[in-house]
């Protein structure tokens, strides 16, 4: 007798299904084959793979935003080290009456003539009678010999 009391009906039962659920290994079937067993479910693979995509997605535009900051500091670095070579090149075409020292600071101005003069004198000592026309950049001069700038003075580089 079957649950509750129900004959089992021999005819209706489907042999051929019955041995798909019977097997050898019983580590191959897709249900659990003991009363204690684990719950196996079958897997969404459009799921998994759904959320692989998107994982995947993730990662790279995060990796991709990495190199566009980096780029972005490279381009700031290049910015940099352009506006050095230029302020440098104006300073060695302006007038100095000393020769710069290494790690000093200097005031480069354009004067009335509109030629550059390069001074140790900054834009705030001079009192009320400047010389110049206008302050073009306080700058340092660095060991390789170029020009740090360290303040850049209105409409100037």
């Amino acid at each position: 007798m079957g649950k509750a009391g129900k004959k089992i009906d021999l005819d209706n039962v489907d042999m051929e299904r019955m041995g798909d659920m019977v097997t050898a290994n019983p580590g191959t079937i897709a249900f659990p084959h003991t009363v204690g067993g684990a719950v196996i479910r079958p897997e969404d693979k459009g799921k998994i793979k759904g959320l692989a995509v998107s994982a995947m997605y993730e990662q790279t535009e995060m990796d991709m935003k990495q190199i566009y900051d980096q780029m972005q500091l490279f381009a700031h670095q290049a910015k940099t080290i352009q506006d050095r070579v230029d302020v440098s090149e104006r300073i060695y075409q302006a007038q100095m009456n000393f020769q710069p020292i290494i790690s000093r600071v200097y005031h480069l101005y354009e004067i009335e003539d509109g030629n550059d003069i390069l001074s140790m004198i900054g834009p705030k000592e001079w009192g009320r009678s400047k010389p110049f026309k206008k302050f073009i950049a306080t700058v340092k001069l660095l060991a390789d010999h170029t020009w740090d700038i360290l303040e850049k003075g209105e409409d100037a580089i």
